[in-house]
């Protein structure tokens, strides 16, 4: 290491030299000035002693191997809370939570640095008195720790033996109250046996002349007037339950002894109120002078017998009803008379409803967790789901949160997440089953295809291959029409189901496009199938459609059989296709393989009858049947809207046989087939197995691929329909991007992308749906299309008003707006394209998707000079005298300077000259003079580049 500067050194350690400085005057070494040269022996100094001051060994222990650190430092953060009360008495505030946080901060020496600092002996007395002390202290914390479970065992004691206490007096004074008031329910009776017994006495005793009193002072009532003898054998059976009454009223219940005979039994039992205290319990004293006073009463006859008893006894303990309220005696006392009034001599009935009314009312809280059955269908609202489980939706949101899922209480999760929400909570998910009618549509289904009888059925062929190989073409040779005439641009569209009378019997082909758009439609077929036949040209051999169809035809698992087509031209070349299908794993039979091979010409009508051997031999090998007897099921191949018709829908009948009037299931829609309509236009009464058709009918557009099944009447079809649409909402309804990562990962990508809208009708379900997938797989980072909207039928004026909100581009597939729209898209300025090519639409969209990208700023190189000389001039600074090695270096364009190939200046040049003259560019293999504006430290070597920026339209 050589030596350098005081400043070099400090520019080297990015630090300022005053610190550097300092550094250097407490590691011994005194240097004033900045400029002083500090050699490699004193800068190893200086890092030992650095090293040192934090801790670490320094460069002279690690030449001899120990290399570690001589002291740690551990920092320790633990934060706690505190509870402040904000002050005392009724106006005070709630108590304030302030977070306590306590730094600590141990610095841990090891021990040979201790032996080299301080002498060993010291060393080890100081770290044995340490260690003393924290065992100490240690010994002192476990005391105190067993001290406290000490205590908190024994007060934990004390209360369960204070609850069981509680509890024991609890029943106690339960099991007094129900003996009380089963006493006095049979005083109760005996005292109406009584009086009934009494009634019968005075109805037989001889009676005595009646007076009725004359005066006002004198009672409304008669009075019967008895001899001494009947007076005397009544009066005591009158005043008996009386005394037993007031005998019974003290306001001390007697203890529970054990059960008296029925004659000894009191005719009432008074328990205390269960608030009463002891300081609110009459005095003994006072307890015997009440009884003292009842049992000297004389028993009294006539309106004030009862009387003396409330006197003698006071109001409080009158009529058993000392444990009432003061409100409830004086309401309970309020009445002039009735029956059961003290004081009119009237009978006392016992209050059967007090015994159910009296005794604590308080919430007793549960002793265990409730765990509870929670029904979870396909969708659930989280507010319904919380609600099942009796919490809060709060608590649902926040577990929710936990797993990543972000979702209020009014939206919908799907199964399996509400599934491990239920079970986070504690309770046990219960998959729900609540589709009576979808399961008694499958029922009856599978009900008609165990008992009816099967019988054979035609086979149903899909004709498959690339686009314009000759399919269309070969199916209408056989069908002896001109469909492929009427298809637009010469290609199929959508899906085409016909069945064919030959002399193989009846043959159904579902003739798909070729189109890669069409993949779905592909897909379709071939699961509706039982042979796929695959059209490849001989001339031009296996395409990209050719391969996707092998695919499907194996996903479906069906049998292949492959048409050569276009035998019938010169350039044909059998081997190639051959050897192109076998690269697919489609070996001929010829090649030893077990697939048939069959040339054909859709022009000539070559091989037509050996391709319809072909399929009937295939059909005869898999012995297809069916049920025809019974109700109908089967797919949807195609479904369209029209004008005059509504909802069409091309269907293939799979079992059963489908006649007009059936009530018929078809996805979400459901109707009554008002007509069944063959391929050539003309209505048919039914249709069996194997046989398309199109019906009319149905409450709406299917989908294509939907399911259709008969049933016995429209309530069931109804009911089939709601609950699918139901189930199809709450679908859409399920947000499929609420996970927290798919949340963060889009919020990147919206900023600086731009969306072309779009909104597509076409004619038929199957087009709608080729061209949405197609039309939404067309952007990149920078733009996306957005398929707002689309439809089967003509664009309506609520579709354009939609677009023009949206600011869409409309695209009509082989249909037009109506009057009411095109008023709407004249006032809006709306931009409507109508296509019958699938090719046209895909192109358009991309151009119209490419405008909306812009232009990109792109730098091209234009001319490169070397730099072979520098002379100094007074004016220009720094000029350079250079060749031009790569083509033409301009005065008015930008540069850069480069050195060693990296650039280290980028601006404009000052001048350019030819010898002495001012040239505006100069050619590949000519010296020129140039000079640099702003920048003077050209050098021998470098090389000028010369570019321009030029403005390309971007594409996707």
């Amino acid at each position: 290491m050589s030596d350098m500067t005081i400043k070099q050194l400090a520019q080297d350690m990015k630090m300022p030299v005053e610190k550097l400085l300092g550094q250097l005057d407490r590691a011994g070494m005194k240097f004033s000035s900045a400029e002083q040269t500090i050699s490699s022996t004193e800068r190893m100094k200086l890092l030992g002693f650095l090293r040192r001051s934090h801790g670490k060994s320094d460069p002279a222990s690690e030449e001899t191997g120990d290399a570690s650190p001589r002291q740690i430092t551990l920092k320790r953060r633990t934060v706690g809370e505190l509870k402040v009360n904000s002050g005392s008495g009724r106006g005070a505030g709630p108590a304030k939570t302030v977070n306590v946080e306590v730094r600590t901060k141990r610095t841990y020496v090891k021990r040979s640095a201790i032996g080299d600092d301080a002498p060993a002996d010291v060393g080890r007395d100081d770290a044995a008195r340490r260690l003393a002390e924290s065992q100490a202290q240690r010994e002192h914390e476990e005391s105190q720790r067993r001290e406290e479970a000490a205590r908190r065992q024994e007060a934990e004691e004390a209360r369960l033996a204070a609850e069981a206490e509680a509890r024991r007096q609890e029943e106690a004074a339960e099991e007094a109250r129900r003996q009380a008031e089963a006493e006095q329910q049979a005083a109760a009776e005996r005292a109406r046996a009584e009086e009934a017994r009494v009634a019968a006495d005075a109805e037989s005793a001889p009676s005595v002349p009646t007076e009725a009193a004359a005066s006002d002072d004198a009672p409304t009532h008669q009075v019967a007037k008895l001899d001494t003898r009947s007076l005397g054998m009544i009066l005591p059976r009158i005043h008996e339950p009386r005394k037993r009454e007031r005998v019974v009223s003290k306001p001390t219940p007697p203890p529970a002894p054990a059960p008296a005979p029925a004659a000894a039994r009191p005719a009432t039992t008074v328990r205390p109120a269960p608030t009463a205290t002891p300081a609110a319990r009459p005095s003994p004293g006072a307890v015997a002078a009440a009884n003292d006073t009842r049992g000297n009463a004389r028993p009294k006859t006539g309106p004030g017998a009862g009387r003396g008893d409330r006197d003698a006894g006071g109001k409080r303990f009158a009529s058993g009803e000392m444990h009432l309220s003061e409100a409830d005696r004086a309401r309970r006392s309020s009445g002039k008379g009735g029956r059961g009034k003290p004081g009119r001599g009237g009978r006392i009935e016992p209050n059967r409803g007090q015994a159910a009314s009296s005794g604590p009312h308080g919430f007793t809280r549960p002793t265990a967790a409730v765990v509870r059955d929670v029904m979870i269908g396909d969708n659930n609202v989280v507010a319904e789901l919380a609600q099942k489980m009796a919490v809060k939706g709060a608590e649902v949101v926040k577990a929710l949160f936990k797993m990543g899922v972000m979702a209020t209480i009014n939206q919908t999760i799907d199964h399996d997440t509400a599934a491990l929400v239920v079970e986070e909570l504690g309770h046990n998910p219960v998959r729900a089953t609540d589709n009576d009618a979808e399961a008694a549509l499958a029922s009856h289904t599978q009900s008609a295809e165990l008992d009816g009888e099967k019988v054979s059925r035609p086979p149903v062929v899909t004709i498959m291959g690339h686009v314009d190989h000759g399919k269309t073409s070969l199916l209408d040779y056989i069908r002896r029409t001109k469909v492929a005439s009427g298809e637009a641009g010469g290609i199929t569209q959508h899906i085409g189901a016909y069945h064919v009378e030959t002399s193989r019997g009846v043959v159904t082909f579902l003739d798909t496009p070729g189109h890669a758009a069409f993949t779905a439609m592909r897909a379709r077929g071939a699961q509706s199938t039982d042979i796929v036949v695959l059209v490849v040209a001989a001339d031009d051999g296996v395409m990209p459609q050719t391969a996707e169809a092998v695919k499907h035809a194996r996903a479906a698992k069906v049998p292949l059989i492959v048409a050569l087509t276009k035998m019938d031209k010169s350039d044909t070349n059998v081997d190639h296709v051959k050897q192109g299908l076998a690269n697919l794993e489609v070996i001929p039979e010829d090649w030893g393989g077990d697939t048939q091979f069959v040339p054909v010409s859709a022009k000539t009508g070559m091989g037509i009858d050996e391709l319809l051997d072909a399929i009937s031999i295939q059909a005869e090998v898999m012995e297809l049947k069916a049920v025809a007897d019974g109700r109908a099921s089967g797919v949807v191949i195609e479904s369209s809207l029209d004008r005059g018709r509504g909802p069409v829908a091309t269907v293939l009948v799979q079992q059963g046989t489908l006649k007009k009037g059936d009530f018929v299931v078809c996805g979400v829609e459901y109707g009554r087939m008002r007509a069944l309509i063959d391929e050539t236009g003309r209505q048919v009464g039914e249709a069996g197995p194997s046989i398309p058709v199109q019906v009319l009918g149905l409450s709406g557009v299917p989908e294509s691929g939907d399911d259709f099944v008969a049933v016995e009447d429209e309530r069931l079809a109804r009911q089939v329909a709601a609950e699918r649409q139901q189930k199809r909402r709450e679908n859409r309804l399920v947000t499929k991007s609420n996970r927290l990562e798919d949340i963060m990962a889009q919020m990147g990508q919206g900023e600086g992308q731009q969306t072309l809208n779009i909104l597509v009708k076409a004619d038929v379900q199957g087009s709608v749906e080729a061209l949405r997938d197609s039309l939404t797989q067309i952007g990149n980072d920078l733009v996306k299309v957005n398929v707002i909207a689309s439809g089967v039928g003509g664009i309506t004026e609520s579709e354009a008003q939609l677009a023009a909100a949206s600011k869409a581009l409309i695209i009509g597939f082989n249909v037009r707006a109506d009057a009411s729209a095109r008023k709407v898209i004249d006032t809006s300025g709306l931009d409507v394209r109508y296509f019958s090519i699938i090719y046209d639409v895909i192109d358009q969209v991309k151009q119209a998707a490419s405008g909306l990208l812009g232009m990109e700023v792109r730098e091209e190189i234009i001319g490169v000079a070397q730099v072979r000389d520098v002379f100094r001039s007074s004016k220009f600074g720094a000029v350079a005298g250079c060749m031009v090695i790569e083509g033409i270096v301009k005065r008015s364009k930008p540069i850069r300077v480069l050195r060693d190939n990296v650039v280290v200046f980028q601006g404009e040049l000052e001048s350019l000259r030819r010898f002495k003259e001012l040239v505006d560019e100069v050619r590949n293999g000519t010296e020129c003079g140039i000079a640099v504006k702003q920048y003077n430290d050209v050098k021998v070597g470098d090389q000028i580049e010369c570019f321009e920026r030029i403005e390309v339209a971007r594409t996707l």
